[in-house]
């Protein structure tokens, strides 16, 4: 009776054993994450950074004045296709003004520049593999006779071996729906579209907050 109690213990513990085995596989399979689609460069990236590129675009440093717009901030974490998160990852981010102006001089748009407005940001992720910027939610601009880019930001991801550059897009904004580029994403549009929600206590009141994860396929 003893050596049966015992066989029945062995085979309860192997049984347990399998099927933490078997969710830790699934819990692997369900974090694999899908590669952030690639975009355009576009023709704007800046030909001289600025001295200041901190992570807060709304303020440059010497100015006593904010950036005129929306005040937006956005958070995410950048993660491999197995979602482990990559700490150290180099970001670059750039964007037109509240107007959908670019300080570039090859931007002939007639919008105003911003003079209080940074445009561009450099940081690393930490080592949870977190990145914040603060900034001002850019508007559109026209591209072409009769054509208007949706609001977006640019970033350029640099990992160990590879470098991502990317756009990611607001929802709700009617150009998303006829913009070629973002069609370009293909299946995975969706995800270079962020929401806009309100933002945690600890931010401004009228501040609106974005998540959004980037995936490398390998760091």
């Amino acid at each position: 009776m003893t050596m049966l109690r015992t066989r029945r213990r062995l085979l309860a513990l192997s049984g347990a054993a399998g099927i933490l085995a078997a969710t830790g596989a699934f819990t692997r399979a369900a974090a694999a994450q899908r590669r952030t689609a690639r975009q355009a460069l576009g023709p704007f990236y800046p030909l001289t950074k600025p001295a200041d590129s901190d992570t807060d675009l709304t303020l440059i440093q010497g100015h006593r004045e904010r950036a005129r717009g929306q005040v937006i901030y956005v958070t995410g974490r950048v993660l491999n296709t197995a979602g482990d998160p990559l700490p150290g990852i180099g970001i670059e981010l750039w964007q037109a003004n509240a107007h959908g102006r670019y300080d570039h001089p090859g931007d002939n748009n007639p919008a105003p520049l911003d003079p209080n407005f940074q445009g561009f940001a450099r940081l690393v992720t930490d080592t949870g593999g977190r990145y914040r910027i603060k900034t001002i939610k850019p508007s559109g601009y026209p591209a072409g006779e009769g054509f208007v880019r949706p609001p977006h930001i640019h970033f350029g991801i640099t990992g160990k071996s590879n470098r991502l550059v990317t756009q990611m897009y607001f929802a709700g904004e009617p150009q998303n729906d006829t913009d070629p580029l973002l069609a370009s994403s293909g299946p995975d549009r969706n995800s270079l579209i962020v929401t806009l929600g309100p933002p945690t206590p600890d931010l401004e009141r009228d501040a609106l907050l974005a998540h959004w994860d980037i995936v490398l396929e390998n760091s």
